[in-house]
């Protein structure tokens, strides 16, 4: 019989086969929200954490989502997570993926202060608006992991607008990190370098490496299991930025 599920699900099943059974990361039955679900990677990660055994619920503004979610909008983000928590009891696990692409701005507005502003709110701030609805209940049970997904234009000259939008986001999730350590709450950023189907193995000097939506999504569903005790980490997916040093 044939074998249909995603390639990179078949790489996945013979490595674990290959040593033993592999890692438990330990995300059976646990409830995993995707926002941005919908998207190119979020897609993918919902489809990864489902793989491990996680109950997923997808949240975007658009239709396809099991949950309808405005991160601009304040009111939204309550209701959202309201009923997911009615729903489920719970969340385990937040991922925000939400943003739009980067080919969405406008590289002849790179620095105008109104591009900027707007994209750091729809992104950066997106961000904090769904942690910061999601880590009360995770405070009070002791235990959660909230993934964000910036990008390696946050090391990048070039476009003001790219690079201070992911770098906002970046350090807010380090500060997030900072204020609930202790609590079992982790927060973490994944960094995506350019995101294709097939990811070339070529680094040019001055790029970061690119990286397919598949192995944006597993590094995601690594961080989100309660066995690592990573937090405070921003991640590049693909190889790092060829040329920065990081200090």
């Amino acid at each position: 019989m044939r074998d249909m599920r995603p390639p990179w699900h078949r790489r996945a099943a013979r490595a674990r086969g290959a040593y033993g059974g592999g890692m438990d990361l330990q995300l059976t039955d646990r409830v995993i929200l995707v926002v941005g679900g919908t998207g190119l990677i979020g897609s993918a990660v919902a489809e990864a954490a489902r793989a491990e055994g996680a109950t997923v619920i997808t949240a975007a503004r658009g239709e396809g989502a099991d949950v309808q979610l405005d991160g601009a909008d304040a009111a939204s983000v309550d209701t959202a997570i309201a009923r997911v928590l009615e729903r489920h009891g719970r969340i385990d696990g937040l991922v925000i993926a939400a943003a739009p692409p980067a080919q969405s701005l406008d590289p002849e507005r790179a620095s105008d202060p109104a591009q900027v502003s707007q994209a750091v709110d729809d992104k950066a701030m997106t961000f904090l608006r769904i942690a910061n609805a999601v880590i009360p209940h995770m405070r009070e049970a002791g235990a959660g992991r909230i993934v964000g997904l910036s990008g390696q234009n946050a090391l990048m000259t070039g476009s003001i607008t790219g690079a201070v939008r992911n770098a906002a986001l970046i350090i807010a999730a380090q500060s997030l990190a900072d204020e609930l350590a202790g609590t079992g709450v982790a927060v973490n950023v994944v960094n995506p370098g350019p995101v294709t189907e097939t990811a070339s193995s070529e680094v040019p000097a001055g790029k970061p490496g690119e990286s397919t939506p598949q192995q944006v999504a597993d590094l995601v569903v690594m961080l989100l299991s309660p066995r690592l005790a990573v937090s405070s980490e921003s991640i590049a997916s693909g190889h790092r930025f060829r040329g920065a040093v990081a200090l």
